[in-house]
């Protein structure tokens, strides 16, 4: 029973309070603080706005990360580009898997990380690890633990994600996270309850570390590019309208044929009076480059999958490259992915390893540890050769470890294998290989039918044989 165990502390000292674990605590309220409406601080922005929003994010403990973090997720909402490259950085990690590794041999040991692996062989898990990565992008993400404790056992249902406008870093160290309380203020969050990911992409505090920071103005100048090319792409092709009025022309006429130069392109039609005409000025100069806006904006696409890939061979095709850089991009990539992959494999045996396992085992010296990395195979092609080279030579190899390397299980007794043919089979198909060219050179192989050439084949294939015994010469 609960009142049975021994009082249990999480990872900084804080003791656990058992019946605040079956309580919903950062979920939303429609009239409440905590709100799913946003407030779309990237509608109008402007360069001195930005700088604002991102200045008011570096004082902690006032609630002035939400207007960050809202930013962050409307960039993603109207940034194709950016949306693509930070979600192929957070699937990248996603869809390696989780494995629960035991801190002993032990019986309990092996019990405990049982317990848990089981939690992350769920189909949704996928889907709340890329909740948790949203932290790439805005600095931290959030998770609720929702437990359940119908079977006298303590046992996560799912994580919840909670909109990290809902939360904000405390004013003294801007490092342990805050939740904003139903009054309004802010409140430390309940031990065992939640799973915080906050990334470490770039040192100094957590809300700077976030890539959507860096991202930000290489986003504001791509919004405004592609405001001015929509402009371009408007008029292009269309001439310029230049109206003429003579000097007495009054006002209101003026103001009349400046409305038909305006509508002349759309409409194909328009009136003037008496004594104004309108001309056409097919100039290619004035239409400007369409070259300027696509190359900056790919110069913009460019440095962002940089900051978030850490390469741009995998996302633009550029007119120069080499499979020698694409490898060594390719590695950069693999870097940013073990870096991830770290990181939250230690906040999750943090936030929810160590709590399902204290919660229902009691506390343990060595908790399960937890491993999200890809299996590194040798290559296939590189290690065959080496094989077939060494071997002949008196290399020994154990078959174990060149079945590890290649990813491949040990066959069973009833197992269907692949086999190399007999060595003298192959011997054979290569003489008989053999006296095929050589029948063909001199002319042996015959369409027509008789005993006298069914008799000269004979002879010509003891001829061939003879040449192809031990000691013959070639």
């Amino acid at each position: 029973m609960a009142g049975q165990r021994p009082t249990l502390y999480d990872h900084a000292g804080r003791p656990v309070d058992t019946g605040a674990l079956q309580e919903e605590h950062a979920g939303p309220s429609v009239a409440g603080v905590r709100s799913l409406l946003t407030a779309h601080p990237a509608g109008r922005l402007t360069p001195q706005r930005l700088a604002r929003i991102l200045r008011e994010a570096e004082a902690p403990g006032g609630g002035a990360a939400a207007g960050y973090v809202e930013l962050a997720e409307e960039m993603e909402e109207r940034d194709l580009h950016y949306l693509g490259v930070l979600n192929t950085r957070k699937r990248q990690v996603a869809r390696i898997g989780v494995v629960i590794e035991p801190a002993s041999d032990g019986a309990d040991d092996l019990r405990d990380a049982e317990l848990v692996q089981r939690f992350f062989e769920r189909e949704a898990v996928t889907d709340e690890i890329v909740d948790l990565l949203d932290a790439i992008g805005k600095g931290y993400s959030v998770a609720e633990i929702d437990w359940e404790t119908s079977e006298r056992d303590w046992m996560p249902r799912r994580l919840v994600h909670r909109l990290p406008q809902w939360f904000d870093f405390d004013p003294d160290t801007g490092e342990r996270l805050l939740l904003r309380t139903d009054g309004g203020g802010w409140e430390p969050l309940p031990p065992f309850k939640f799973v915080t990911h906050v990334t470490k992409v770039k040192s100094g505090i957590p809300l700077r570390g976030g890539l959507a920071r860096a991202a930000a103005w290489a986003w504001l100048f791509k919004t405004f590019t592609v405001k001015d090319w929509m402009r371009f792409v408007e008029v292009y092709g269309h001439p310029l309208r230049l109206g003429r009025y003579p000097p007495s022309a009054a006002p209101e006429d003026r103001a009349v044929l400046y409305r038909a130069v305006r509508n002349v392109a759309a409409d194909a039609a328009a009136i003037v009076p008496e004594g104004m005409d309108i001309e056409f000025v097919d100039d290619t100069t004035v239409r400007g480059r369409a070259e300027v806006f696509r190359e900056f904006v790919a110069y913009l696409d460019s440095r962002i999958s940089i900051a978030v890939l850490g390469q741009t061979l995998t996302t633009e095709q550029g007119e120069r490259g080499s499979q020698a850089l694409g490898n060594v991009h390719q590695m950069v990539r693999e870097d940013i992915e073990e870096s991830d992959a770290r990181q939250l494999a230690g906040v999750l045996r943090r936030d929810f390893v160590i709590p399902v396992v204290a919660l229902n085992r009691g506390p343990r010296r060595a908790y399960p540890r937890v491993v999200i990395a890809r299996k590194k195979g040798a290559d296939a092609r590189l290690l065959a050769d080496v094989l077939v080279k060494l071997v002949p030579f008196g290399l020994r190899v154990r078959a174990d470890q060149v079945r590890s390397a290649l990813h491949l299980d040990a066959p069973g007794e009833e197992d269907e294998v692949l086999e190399a043919p007999p060595a003298q089979d192959a011997a054979a198909d290569a003489a008989a290989g053999r006296r095929t060219e050589r029948r063909t050179a001199l002319g042996g192989d015959s369409a027509e039918d008789g005993n006298g050439l069914d008799a000269a084949d004979a002879l010509l294939d003891a001829a061939l044989d003879a040449l192809d015994a031990p000691g013959a010469l070639p």
